[in-house]
Protein backbone atom coordinates (compact mmCIF):
# COMPACT_ATOMS: atom_id res chain seq x y z
CA UNK A 1 0.00 0.00 0.00
CA UNK A 2 1.36 3.42 -0.95
CA UNK A 3 2.20 5.78 1.90
CA UNK A 4 -0.22 8.70 2.19
CA UNK A 5 1.08 11.87 3.84
CA UNK A 6 -1.04 13.70 6.40
CA UNK A 7 -2.16 17.30 5.69
CA UNK A 8 0.37 18.63 8.20
CA UNK A 9 3.20 16.74 6.53
CA UNK A 10 2.19 18.14 3.14
CA UNK A 11 2.22 21.68 4.56
CA UNK A 12 5.74 21.20 5.89
CA UNK A 13 6.92 20.18 2.43
CA UNK A 14 5.44 23.28 0.78
CA UNK A 15 7.19 26.46 1.84
CA UNK A 16 5.97 29.82 0.59
CA UNK A 17 8.32 30.97 -2.16
CA UNK A 18 8.28 31.92 -5.85
CA UNK A 19 8.65 28.32 -6.94
CA UNK A 20 5.48 27.27 -5.10
CA UNK A 21 3.30 30.30 -5.85
CA UNK A 22 1.50 28.48 -8.65
CA UNK A 23 0.24 25.84 -6.20
CA UNK A 24 -1.29 28.28 -3.71
CA UNK A 25 -5.09 28.28 -3.48
CA UNK A 26 -6.15 31.71 -4.76
CA UNK A 27 -9.54 31.32 -3.12
CA UNK A 28 -7.84 31.46 0.28
CA UNK A 29 -5.23 34.18 -0.25
CA UNK A 30 -4.37 36.99 -2.68
CA UNK A 31 -1.42 35.81 -4.76
CA UNK A 32 1.01 38.11 -6.64
CA UNK A 33 1.42 37.96 -10.41
CA UNK A 34 4.86 36.81 -11.61
CA UNK A 35 5.40 40.14 -13.42
CA UNK A 36 5.80 41.86 -10.05
CA UNK A 37 9.03 39.94 -9.41
CA UNK A 38 10.63 41.78 -12.34
CA UNK A 39 9.84 45.31 -11.14
CA UNK A 40 12.81 47.63 -10.43
CA UNK A 41 14.06 48.23 -6.89
CA UNK A 42 12.83 51.74 -6.11
CA UNK A 43 12.81 51.71 -2.30
CA UNK A 44 15.54 51.18 0.28
CA UNK A 45 14.09 50.28 3.67
CA UNK A 46 15.95 50.30 6.98
CA UNK A 47 14.26 47.76 9.23
CA UNK A 48 12.67 44.31 8.94
CA UNK A 49 10.07 44.87 11.67
CA UNK A 50 6.40 44.00 11.52
CA UNK A 51 5.21 47.63 11.48
CA UNK A 52 7.05 48.30 8.22
CA UNK A 53 5.89 45.02 6.69
CA UNK A 54 2.30 45.57 7.83
CA UNK A 55 1.96 49.25 6.86
CA UNK A 56 4.30 50.93 4.30
CA UNK A 57 5.11 47.63 2.60
CA UNK A 58 1.39 46.80 2.44
CA UNK A 59 0.69 50.05 0.61
CA UNK A 60 3.53 49.47 -1.86
CA UNK A 61 2.44 45.88 -2.48
CA UNK A 62 -1.15 46.99 -3.06
CA UNK A 63 0.00 49.69 -5.49
CA UNK A 64 2.12 47.19 -7.40
CA UNK A 65 -0.83 44.83 -7.75
CA UNK A 66 -2.82 47.75 -9.19
CA UNK A 67 -0.01 48.66 -11.58
CA UNK A 68 0.42 52.06 -9.94
CA UNK A 69 3.83 52.29 -8.23
CA UNK A 70 5.70 49.50 -9.99
CA UNK A 71 8.70 49.23 -7.71
CA UNK A 72 10.01 46.87 -5.06
CA UNK A 73 11.82 47.25 -1.76
CA UNK A 74 15.32 46.27 -0.70
CA UNK A 75 15.45 45.91 3.06
CA UNK A 76 18.55 46.68 5.10
CA UNK A 77 19.01 44.69 8.28
CA UNK A 78 21.17 47.03 10.35
CA UNK A 79 22.45 44.55 12.94
CA UNK A 80 24.25 41.22 12.54
CA UNK A 81 22.08 39.61 15.23
CA UNK A 82 19.79 36.91 13.89
CA UNK A 83 19.74 35.91 10.24
CA UNK A 84 17.89 36.61 7.02
CA UNK A 85 17.38 32.91 6.28
CA UNK A 86 13.57 33.06 6.43
CA UNK A 87 13.53 35.90 3.91
CA UNK A 88 16.06 34.11 1.71
CA UNK A 89 14.22 30.77 1.75
CA UNK A 90 10.87 32.43 1.01
CA UNK A 91 12.17 34.88 -1.64
CA UNK A 92 11.08 37.60 0.83
CA UNK A 93 7.42 36.64 0.35
CA UNK A 94 5.22 36.69 3.44
CA UNK A 95 1.54 36.44 4.29
CA UNK A 96 -0.27 39.40 5.84
CA UNK A 97 -3.47 38.38 7.65
CA UNK A 98 -5.74 41.40 8.04
CA UNK A 99 -8.52 41.05 10.59
CA UNK A 100 -10.76 43.62 12.21
CA UNK A 101 -13.89 45.71 12.03
CA UNK A 102 -14.55 48.47 9.51
CA UNK A 103 -17.80 50.46 9.41
CA UNK A 104 -19.25 47.90 11.81
CA UNK A 105 -18.49 44.97 9.48
CA UNK A 106 -16.02 42.14 10.13
CA UNK A 107 -13.12 42.07 7.67
CA UNK A 108 -10.78 39.11 7.13
CA UNK A 109 -8.25 39.06 4.29
CA UNK A 110 -5.06 37.12 3.58
CA UNK A 111 -2.47 38.60 1.20
CA UNK A 112 0.88 37.25 0.03
CA UNK A 113 3.04 40.37 -0.06
CA UNK A 114 5.64 40.59 -2.81
CA UNK A 115 6.74 44.13 -1.94
CA UNK A 116 10.23 43.07 -0.79
CA UNK A 117 12.72 41.85 -3.37
CA UNK A 118 15.60 40.98 -1.01
CA UNK A 119 17.05 41.58 2.45
CA UNK A 120 20.68 42.65 2.92
CA UNK A 121 22.68 42.72 6.15
CA UNK A 122 24.62 45.95 6.62
CA UNK A 123 27.58 44.32 8.33
CA UNK A 124 28.10 41.67 5.64
CA UNK A 125 26.70 43.17 2.44
CA UNK A 126 27.52 46.86 2.69
CA UNK A 127 29.02 46.96 -0.81
CA UNK A 128 25.74 45.68 -2.28
CA UNK A 129 23.83 48.32 -0.34
CA UNK A 130 26.14 51.03 -1.69
CA UNK A 131 25.62 49.64 -5.18
CA UNK A 132 21.86 50.03 -4.77
CA UNK A 133 22.36 53.58 -3.46
CA UNK A 134 24.03 54.43 -6.77
CA UNK A 135 21.34 52.84 -8.95
CA UNK A 136 19.16 54.72 -11.41
CA UNK A 137 15.99 53.09 -10.10
CA UNK A 138 16.30 54.09 -6.43
CA UNK A 139 13.94 56.91 -5.45
CA UNK A 140 12.81 56.45 -1.85
CA UNK A 141 14.24 55.61 1.58
CA UNK A 142 11.97 54.38 4.40
CA UNK A 143 13.02 53.63 7.97
CA UNK A 144 11.82 52.37 11.29
CA UNK A 145 14.87 51.93 13.49
CA UNK A 146 12.93 52.69 16.74
CA UNK A 147 13.16 56.06 18.46
CA UNK A 148 16.77 55.29 19.46
CA UNK A 149 17.72 55.10 15.79
CA UNK A 150 17.30 58.81 15.14
CA UNK A 151 20.02 60.10 17.44
CA UNK A 152 23.30 61.88 16.90
CA UNK A 153 26.31 59.70 17.73
CA UNK A 154 29.93 60.05 16.68
CA UNK A 155 30.23 58.11 13.45
CA UNK A 156 32.65 57.52 10.61
CA UNK A 157 30.95 57.91 7.24
CA UNK A 158 33.69 55.81 5.59
CA UNK A 159 33.27 52.81 7.89
CA UNK A 160 31.83 49.65 6.33
CA UNK A 161 29.22 50.18 7.57
CA UNK A 162 28.89 53.30 9.76
CA UNK A 163 27.56 52.57 13.23
CA UNK A 164 24.29 54.52 13.34
CA UNK A 165 21.30 54.73 11.03
CA UNK A 166 21.93 58.44 10.26
CA UNK A 167 25.58 57.54 9.58
CA UNK A 168 24.57 54.79 7.17
CA UNK A 169 22.12 57.10 5.41
CA UNK A 170 24.79 59.79 5.09
CA UNK A 171 27.24 57.28 3.58
CA UNK A 172 24.65 56.17 1.02
CA UNK A 173 23.86 59.76 0.07
CA UNK A 174 27.57 60.55 -0.30
CA UNK A 175 28.06 57.51 -2.54
CA UNK A 176 25.06 58.51 -4.67
CA UNK A 177 26.27 62.13 -4.89
CA UNK A 178 29.66 61.01 -6.18
CA UNK A 179 28.20 58.47 -8.60
CA UNK A 180 25.95 61.03 -10.27
CA UNK A 181 28.29 64.03 -9.88
CA UNK A 182 25.81 65.89 -7.71
CA UNK A 183 22.97 65.75 -10.26
CA UNK A 184 19.96 67.69 -8.99
CA UNK A 185 17.47 65.07 -10.14
CA UNK A 186 19.17 62.21 -8.27
CA UNK A 187 18.11 63.24 -4.79
CA UNK A 188 15.91 60.88 -2.76
CA UNK A 189 12.64 61.14 -0.84
CA UNK A 190 13.39 60.02 2.71
CA UNK A 191 10.43 59.06 4.93
CA UNK A 192 11.23 57.91 8.47
CA UNK A 193 8.37 56.29 10.40
CA UNK A 194 9.98 56.31 13.85
CA UNK A 195 7.47 57.34 16.50
CA UNK A 196 8.90 60.75 17.33
CA UNK A 197 7.50 64.17 16.47
CA UNK A 198 9.11 65.79 13.40
CA UNK A 199 11.03 62.60 12.64
CA UNK A 200 12.05 63.74 9.14
CA UNK A 201 13.24 67.15 10.30
CA UNK A 202 15.28 65.64 13.12
CA UNK A 203 16.83 63.01 10.85
CA UNK A 204 17.88 65.68 8.35
CA UNK A 205 19.44 67.81 11.10
CA UNK A 206 21.48 64.86 12.36
CA UNK A 207 22.63 63.87 8.86
CA UNK A 208 23.79 67.45 8.21
CA UNK A 209 25.63 67.60 11.55
CA UNK A 210 27.35 64.28 10.81
CA UNK A 211 28.37 65.54 7.37
CA UNK A 212 30.01 68.57 8.94
CA UNK A 213 31.73 66.50 11.63
CA UNK A 214 33.14 64.25 8.89
CA UNK A 215 34.40 67.34 7.04
CA UNK A 216 32.43 66.53 3.92
CA UNK A 217 32.36 69.08 1.05
CA UNK A 218 30.02 72.06 1.25
CA UNK A 219 28.70 71.22 -2.21
CA UNK A 220 27.57 67.80 -0.97
CA UNK A 221 25.91 69.30 2.11
CA UNK A 222 24.08 71.79 -0.13
CA UNK A 223 22.95 68.87 -2.35
CA UNK A 224 21.52 67.08 0.70
CA UNK A 225 19.58 70.19 1.73
CA UNK A 226 18.36 71.29 -1.68
CA UNK A 227 17.78 68.11 -3.66
CA UNK A 228 16.71 65.50 -1.10
CA UNK A 229 13.39 65.59 0.73
CA UNK A 230 13.19 64.53 4.38
CA UNK A 231 9.47 64.08 5.12
CA UNK A 232 7.94 64.05 8.59
CA UNK A 233 5.49 61.18 8.84
CA UNK A 234 3.01 59.61 11.24
CA UNK A 235 2.07 55.93 11.23
CA UNK A 236 -0.96 54.43 12.90
CA UNK A 237 -1.70 50.71 12.66
CA UNK A 238 -1.68 47.91 15.20
CA UNK A 239 0.53 45.13 13.82
CA UNK A 240 0.80 42.50 16.58
CA UNK A 241 3.18 40.46 14.44
CA UNK A 242 3.30 36.71 14.34
CA UNK A 243 0.19 34.99 15.78
CA UNK A 244 0.56 32.35 18.49
CA UNK A 245 1.45 28.76 17.67
CA UNK A 246 -2.15 27.51 17.54
CA UNK A 247 -3.26 30.32 15.24
CA UNK A 248 -0.23 29.76 13.01
CA UNK A 249 -1.01 26.05 12.76
CA UNK A 250 -4.66 26.73 11.86
CA UNK A 251 -3.76 29.40 9.32
CA UNK A 252 -1.14 27.26 7.60
CA UNK A 253 -3.54 24.36 7.42
CA UNK A 254 -6.15 26.65 5.86
CA UNK A 255 -3.72 28.30 3.42
CA UNK A 256 -1.89 25.10 2.51
CA UNK A 257 1.70 26.26 2.95
CA UNK A 258 4.30 26.99 5.59
CA UNK A 259 5.24 30.64 6.16
CA UNK A 260 7.78 31.60 8.83
CA UNK A 261 7.28 35.31 8.10
CA UNK A 262 3.49 35.39 8.45
CA UNK A 263 2.17 38.40 10.37
CA UNK A 264 -1.24 39.82 11.27
CA UNK A 265 -2.55 43.37 11.38
CA UNK A 266 -5.73 45.30 12.01
CA UNK A 267 -7.85 46.71 9.17
CA UNK A 268 -7.28 50.37 9.98
CA UNK A 269 -4.02 51.88 8.75
CA UNK A 270 -2.77 55.42 8.32
CA UNK A 271 0.49 56.76 6.93
CA UNK A 272 0.39 60.56 6.98
CA UNK A 273 3.36 62.06 5.13
CA UNK A 274 4.22 65.72 5.15
CA UNK A 275 4.84 66.84 1.59
CA UNK A 276 3.73 68.80 -1.47
CA UNK A 277 2.86 67.93 -5.06
CA UNK A 278 6.50 67.11 -5.82
CA UNK A 279 6.45 64.46 -3.07
CA UNK A 280 3.11 63.09 -4.33
CA UNK A 281 4.62 62.66 -7.79
CA UNK A 282 7.32 60.41 -6.30
CA UNK A 283 5.18 58.51 -3.80
CA UNK A 284 2.69 57.27 -6.36
CA UNK A 285 1.75 54.30 -4.16
CA UNK A 286 -0.46 56.79 -2.29
CA UNK A 287 -2.96 56.50 -5.17
CA UNK A 288 -3.68 52.88 -4.28
CA UNK A 289 -5.09 53.37 -0.79
CA UNK A 290 -6.79 56.22 1.08
CA UNK A 291 -4.77 55.23 4.15
CA UNK A 292 -1.78 57.10 2.67
CA UNK A 293 -2.26 60.83 3.15
CA UNK A 294 0.26 63.27 1.67
CA UNK A 295 -0.36 66.74 3.05
CA UNK A 296 1.58 69.94 3.81
CA UNK A 297 0.56 69.60 7.48
CA UNK A 298 0.33 66.24 9.29
CA UNK A 299 -0.39 67.86 12.66
CA UNK A 300 -4.14 67.42 12.21
CA UNK A 301 -3.65 63.65 11.97
CA UNK A 302 -1.25 63.74 14.92
CA UNK A 303 -3.78 65.61 17.07
CA UNK A 304 -6.65 63.29 16.15
CA UNK A 305 -4.59 60.23 17.04
CA UNK A 306 -3.03 61.75 20.17
CA UNK A 307 -6.31 63.00 21.64
CA UNK A 308 -9.08 60.69 20.40
CA UNK A 309 -7.20 57.39 20.34
CA UNK A 310 -4.37 57.80 22.84
CA UNK A 311 -6.18 60.26 25.12
CA UNK A 312 -9.25 58.03 25.35
CA UNK A 313 -7.07 55.00 26.09
CA UNK A 314 -5.30 56.91 28.86
CA UNK A 315 -8.45 58.25 30.53
CA UNK A 316 -10.13 54.84 30.33
CA UNK A 317 -7.34 52.44 31.32
CA UNK A 318 -7.39 52.92 35.10
CA UNK A 319 -11.18 52.85 35.29
CA UNK A 320 -11.50 49.81 33.02
CA UNK A 321 -8.75 47.83 34.76
CA UNK A 322 -10.11 48.52 38.27
CA UNK A 323 -13.59 47.59 37.00
CA UNK A 324 -12.30 44.12 36.20
CA UNK A 325 -11.78 44.31 32.43
CA UNK A 326 -8.46 42.83 31.30
CA UNK A 327 -8.41 44.08 27.71
CA UNK A 328 -9.99 46.74 25.54
CA UNK A 329 -12.28 44.33 23.68
CA UNK A 330 -13.82 42.99 26.93
CA UNK A 331 -14.57 46.56 28.04
CA UNK A 332 -16.22 47.31 24.71
CA UNK A 333 -18.40 44.21 25.17
CA UNK A 334 -19.89 45.83 28.28
CA UNK A 335 -22.62 48.24 27.16
CA UNK A 336 -22.11 50.85 29.90
CA UNK A 337 -18.31 50.90 29.62
CA UNK A 338 -18.53 51.10 25.83
CA UNK A 339 -20.93 54.04 26.18
CA UNK A 340 -18.52 55.70 28.62
CA UNK A 341 -15.60 55.34 26.20
CA UNK A 342 -17.67 56.57 23.24
CA UNK A 343 -19.11 59.59 25.06
CA UNK A 344 -15.75 60.47 26.61
CA UNK A 345 -14.15 60.47 23.15
CA UNK A 346 -16.90 62.14 21.12
CA UNK A 347 -18.51 64.57 23.58
CA UNK A 348 -15.70 65.66 25.91
CA UNK A 349 -12.34 65.11 24.20
CA UNK A 350 -13.31 65.90 20.60
CA UNK A 351 -14.77 69.39 21.19
CA UNK A 352 -11.77 70.33 23.35
CA UNK A 353 -8.94 69.34 21.01
CA UNK A 354 -6.47 72.27 21.11
CA UNK A 355 -6.22 72.41 17.32
CA UNK A 356 -8.45 73.65 14.51
CA UNK A 357 -10.55 70.62 13.65
CA UNK A 358 -14.15 70.15 12.49
CA UNK A 359 -16.85 68.01 14.09
CA UNK A 360 -17.06 66.03 10.85
CA UNK A 361 -13.36 65.17 11.15
CA UNK A 362 -13.58 64.16 14.82
CA UNK A 363 -16.75 62.12 14.25
CA UNK A 364 -15.20 60.22 11.34
CA UNK A 365 -12.00 59.48 13.27
CA UNK A 366 -13.93 58.55 16.44
CA UNK A 367 -16.07 55.95 14.70
CA UNK A 368 -12.93 54.36 13.23
CA UNK A 369 -11.27 54.28 16.65
CA UNK A 370 -14.33 52.62 18.20
CA UNK A 371 -14.23 49.96 15.47
CA UNK A 372 -10.57 49.37 16.34
CA UNK A 373 -11.37 49.06 20.05
CA UNK A 374 -13.98 46.37 19.22
CA UNK A 375 -11.54 44.29 17.16
CA UNK A 376 -11.69 40.74 18.60
CA UNK A 377 -8.30 39.88 17.10
CA UNK A 378 -6.35 42.53 19.05
CA UNK A 379 -5.61 41.59 22.66
CA UNK A 380 -4.72 45.05 24.01
CA UNK A 381 -4.26 44.76 27.78
CA UNK A 382 -5.45 47.67 29.94
CA UNK A 383 -2.63 47.09 32.41
CA UNK A 384 -0.11 47.56 29.59
CA UNK A 385 -1.82 50.82 28.64
CA UNK A 386 -1.35 52.10 32.22
CA UNK A 387 2.44 52.09 31.72
CA UNK A 388 3.74 55.64 32.36
CA UNK A 389 0.17 56.64 33.22
CA UNK A 390 1.23 60.03 34.61
CA UNK A 391 3.30 61.25 31.67
CA UNK A 392 0.60 60.09 29.24
CA UNK A 393 -2.02 62.10 31.13
CA UNK A 394 0.23 65.17 31.09
CA UNK A 395 0.93 64.98 27.36
CA UNK A 396 -2.36 63.66 26.02
CA UNK A 397 -5.04 64.85 28.45
CA UNK A 398 -4.02 67.96 30.40
CA UNK A 399 -4.08 70.21 27.30
CA UNK A 400 -7.63 68.95 26.62
CA UNK A 401 -8.70 69.64 30.19
CA UNK A 402 -7.42 73.20 30.03
CA UNK A 403 -8.99 73.76 26.61
CA UNK A 404 -12.32 72.30 27.81
CA UNK A 405 -12.36 74.76 30.70
CA UNK A 406 -11.53 77.59 28.30
CA UNK A 407 -14.36 76.67 25.92
CA UNK A 408 -17.10 75.45 28.28
CA UNK A 409 -16.17 77.18 31.57
CA UNK A 410 -16.90 73.96 33.47
CA UNK A 411 -15.43 70.61 34.43
CA UNK A 412 -15.86 67.57 32.14
CA UNK A 413 -17.51 64.84 34.23
CA UNK A 414 -16.23 61.79 32.35
CA UNK A 415 -12.68 63.12 32.34
CA UNK A 416 -13.03 63.74 36.07
CA UNK A 417 -14.10 60.12 36.55
CA UNK A 418 -11.11 58.94 34.53
CA UNK A 419 -8.79 61.15 36.58
CA UNK A 420 -10.24 59.84 39.84
CA UNK A 421 -9.57 56.28 38.65
CA UNK A 422 -5.96 57.31 37.88
CA UNK A 423 -5.48 58.57 41.45
CA UNK A 424 -7.00 55.38 42.89
CA UNK A 425 -4.92 53.20 40.58
CA UNK A 426 -1.75 54.95 41.79
CA UNK A 427 -2.53 54.31 45.47
CA UNK A 428 0.38 52.25 46.89
CA UNK A 429 -0.22 48.99 48.66
CA UNK A 430 3.31 47.56 48.76
CA UNK A 431 6.70 49.11 48.02
CA UNK A 432 9.67 46.85 47.27
CA UNK A 433 12.77 48.88 46.59
CA UNK A 434 11.99 51.00 43.54
CA UNK A 435 8.87 48.99 42.68
CA UNK A 436 5.43 50.13 43.78
CA UNK A 437 2.41 47.83 43.74
CA UNK A 438 -1.23 48.77 43.98
CA UNK A 439 -4.16 46.57 44.98
CA UNK A 440 -7.89 46.60 44.34
CA UNK A 441 -10.33 44.05 45.70
CA UNK A 442 -7.38 41.83 46.61
CA UNK A 443 -5.82 41.93 43.13
CA UNK A 444 -2.22 43.16 43.23
CA UNK A 445 -0.67 44.95 40.23
CA UNK A 446 2.61 46.67 39.40
CA UNK A 447 2.40 50.45 38.98
CA UNK A 448 4.71 50.80 35.98
CA UNK A 449 5.19 54.57 36.13
CA UNK A 450 8.26 56.77 36.52
CA UNK A 451 6.23 58.88 38.99
CA UNK A 452 5.00 55.89 41.01
CA UNK A 453 7.23 56.65 44.02
CA UNK A 454 6.22 60.31 43.96
CA UNK A 455 2.50 59.43 43.90
CA UNK A 456 3.09 56.90 46.68
CA UNK A 457 4.67 59.66 48.74
CA UNK A 458 1.65 61.93 48.13
CA UNK A 459 -0.73 59.14 49.19
CA UNK A 460 1.33 58.41 52.31
CA UNK A 461 1.34 62.07 53.37
CA UNK A 462 -2.33 62.85 52.70
CA UNK A 463 -5.65 61.46 53.84
CA UNK A 464 -8.14 60.44 51.15
CA UNK A 465 -10.08 63.70 51.43
CA UNK A 466 -6.85 65.65 50.81
CA UNK A 467 -5.18 63.49 48.17
CA UNK A 468 -7.09 64.90 45.19
CA UNK A 469 -5.99 68.50 45.77
CA UNK A 470 -2.45 67.31 46.55
CA UNK A 471 -2.26 65.50 43.21
CA UNK A 472 -4.05 68.12 41.11
CA UNK A 473 -1.97 70.98 42.54
CA UNK A 474 1.35 69.24 41.90
CA UNK A 475 2.99 71.26 39.14
CA UNK A 476 5.84 68.73 39.03
CA UNK A 477 3.31 66.28 37.59
CA UNK A 478 1.24 68.52 35.31
CA UNK A 479 3.07 71.79 34.75
CA UNK A 480 -0.12 73.58 35.92
CA UNK A 481 -2.39 73.48 38.95
CA UNK A 482 -5.45 71.61 37.74
CA UNK A 483 -7.54 72.91 40.63
CA UNK A 484 -7.92 76.12 38.59
CA UNK A 485 -10.53 74.27 36.49
CA UNK A 486 -13.88 75.19 38.08
CA UNK A 487 -15.54 72.19 39.74
CA UNK A 488 -12.90 69.69 38.60
CA UNK A 489 -11.38 68.95 42.02
CA UNK A 490 -14.83 68.58 43.56
CA UNK A 491 -15.96 66.13 40.87
CA UNK A 492 -12.78 64.05 41.13
CA UNK A 493 -13.17 63.94 44.93
CA UNK A 494 -16.77 62.75 44.70
CA UNK A 495 -15.86 59.91 42.34
CA UNK A 496 -12.76 58.86 44.27
CA UNK A 497 -14.67 58.66 47.56
CA UNK A 498 -16.91 55.95 46.10
CA UNK A 499 -14.20 53.83 44.47
CA UNK A 500 -14.18 50.93 46.89
CA UNK A 501 -15.25 48.04 44.64
CA UNK A 502 -15.70 46.94 41.06
CA UNK A 503 -19.46 47.09 41.56
CA UNK A 504 -19.21 50.71 42.71
CA UNK A 505 -17.09 51.68 39.71
CA UNK A 506 -19.51 50.06 37.28
CA UNK A 507 -22.44 51.77 38.99
CA UNK A 508 -20.74 55.17 38.65
CA UNK A 509 -20.23 54.56 34.96
CA UNK A 510 -23.88 53.55 34.50
CA UNK A 511 -25.05 56.60 36.44
CA UNK A 512 -22.99 59.03 34.35
CA UNK A 513 -24.16 57.47 31.08
CA UNK A 514 -27.79 57.62 32.26
CA UNK A 515 -27.39 61.36 32.93
CA UNK A 516 -26.07 61.91 29.41
CA UNK A 517 -28.81 59.83 27.79
CA UNK A 518 -31.69 61.33 29.79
Amino acid sequence: MAFKASPKEIIKKMILNKLNIHAVNKDKVTVPEYAIFNLPEKVLQFGTGVLLRGLPDYFIDKANRQGVFNGRIVVVKSTDQGSTSDFDEQDSLYTLCIKGIENGETIEQNIISSAISRVLTAGKQWDQILELAASESLEIVISNTTEVGIQLVEDDVYAKPPLSFPGKLLALLLHRYKKFNGAKDKGLVIVPTELIVDNGTKLEEIVIMLAKRNNLPNGFIAWIKNHNSFCNSLVDCIVPGKPDAEQISNLQTELGYEDNLLISSEVYRLWAIQGDRKISEKLTFAKADKGVVITPDINLHRELKLRLLNGTHTLSCGLAYLSGFDNVKSAMDDASTADFISNLMRNEIAPAIPYKVTKEQTDDFSYKVLDRFRNPHINHQWLSITANFTSKLKMRVVPILLQYQEVFKSAPNLMALGFAAYIRFMKPEIQKGTEVFGSFEGKKYLINDTKAAHLADLWNKNSQDKIVDAVLNDTLLWGDKLTIIPGFSKAVNQYLSKMDSQAALKEMVKSEIAKIQS
